[in-house]
């Protein structure tokens, strides 16, 4: 037990180290499309360029994970993470768009790569300690997030050049992630590694799209990992732009959503023990789509503040719940490729689609692209008794 609970707290420092790296540019944005000089079709063109690295880490992470185990995996993706915020800042010191774009893949490669390993290890962790432990690892990240974006609020008031800002986070994560390396064990998930404690490989192999409730399970995690990628990319710039907040402000603003992230996800033990996951699954996307379509229709820019709160807190549980229900649904032996496919789609949303969200924002505005958000998670209300073992 004791090196279930040290690799827990490896896996928590991994995505508090994610939450923080994002945070770390997010937080900046106006700072960054200032200094680059750019339109918001421009920008995000710019934050296109994060799908593309994600797309490709994501897409080969489970194969990766298949063949090399996780550990590797992790290891890769975190230095892919801080290579790409490197990159990034040089891109920033010489004002080279490319080069910010370029940074920005890195980045997004390392999250593809790396994000997917972690789910399946937590979910192992998770298996062998009978408790939930992915919301859990989840709530670094949106702690990550919380602490980057106060970080962030405090740069941006004095001016502090958002190069070396990146430049420093960077640099910081380096040792961090050599420190948590040490607690990931060899071959977990790694088929050709015998392992105990790990699952046969079964000679019947996954077909998801003949499963239903796994089908139902990704639509979930789709809705849920988009909301909080959309706010992620672009409530500072929503904030600013459209409700006439100041920079310091959207980015207190979008504070204010990741500390409800990381709330609902401290608490989310908590509740579960109390209530079933569909339950929680259906509060959540409830809370979810007050916030959303509160931002989208309010015309009053404090109340629309006040309903980015909703929005985090609505959507802190939908995307570790999910993958703990894609762990423990459905054939056993398939326990490791589904946890993937789900992560998969939640990071192909929570990566690709706020990029998507920004091109119809130039046309329809940004508000009215979230439309698309407050669909998908109304859909995961309606769909959240798949998340039961007994669906």
């Amino acid at each position: 037990m004791h090196t279930a609970i040290y690799r827990r707290q490896a896996l928590f420092t991994f995505f508090l180290l994610t939450g923080l790296a994002v945070a770390s540019w997010v937080t900046r944005t106006p700072a960054i499309r200032d200094q680059l000089q750019v339109s918001i079709a421009e920008m995000g063109l710019i934050l296109f360029s994060i799908s593309v690295g994600a797309m490709t880490g994501i897409l080969s992470s489970g194969k990766l994970v298949r063949h090399w185990g996780t550990r590797p995996v992790i290891r890769t993706g975190m230095l892919l993470l801080l290579l790409g915020l490197g990159v990034m800042a040089a891109g920033l010191s010489w004002t080279l768009t490319l080069l910010v774009a370029l940074g920005l893949m890195l980045f997004g490669l390392g999250i593809g790569v790396g994000e997917i390993a972690l789910n399946i290890e937590g979910a192992e962790v998770e298996r062998i300690t009978h408790q939930p432990t992915l919301a859990m690892l989840h709530a670094g990240f949106s702690l990550g997030t919380f602490l980057g974006g106060i970080m962030g609020i405090g740069l941006t008031s004095i001016a502090f050049p958002v190069t070396w800002h990146v430049a420093l986070t960077a640099l910081a994560g380096v040792p961090v992630v050599l420190w948590g390396l040490r607690a990931i064990p060899a071959g977990v998930g790694a088929e050709s590694v015998p392992q105990s404690g790990l699952r046969p490989k079964t000679s019947q192999p996954l077909k998801p799209w003949r499963d239903v409730q796994l089908m139902c399970i990704s639509l979930i995690v789709l809705g849920m990992a988009l909301a909080e990628g959309s706010a992620t990319d672009w409530i500072p710039i929503l904030m600013v732009d459209e409700h006439q907040f100041s920079a310091a402000t959207g980015s207190m603003i979008y504070t204010g959503f990741a500390g409800m992230m990381a709330l609902g996800r401290f608490s989310g033990h908590y509740f579960l023990e109390r209530y079933s996951r569909v339950s929680v699954v259906r509060a959540s996307a409830l809370l979810g789509v007050i916030g959303i379509g509160t931002v989208i229709f309010a015309d009053h820019p404090y109340i629309a503040a006040a309903a980015v709160l909703f929005w985090g807190l609505g959507t802190s549980l939908g995307f570790p719940l999910a993958i703990s229900a894609a762990g423990d649904t459905g054939n056993s032996n398939h326990a490791t490729a589904r946890v993937s496919i789900v992560a998969t789609a939640g990071y192909v949303a929570f990566l690709a689609g706020p990029p998507l969200l920004g091109f119809l924002g130039e046309h329809y505005s940004l508000r009215h692209a979230l439309l698309v958000v407050l669909f998908l998670v109304g859909l995961g209300f309606f769909l959240a008794r798949a998340v039961s073992t007994r669906a």
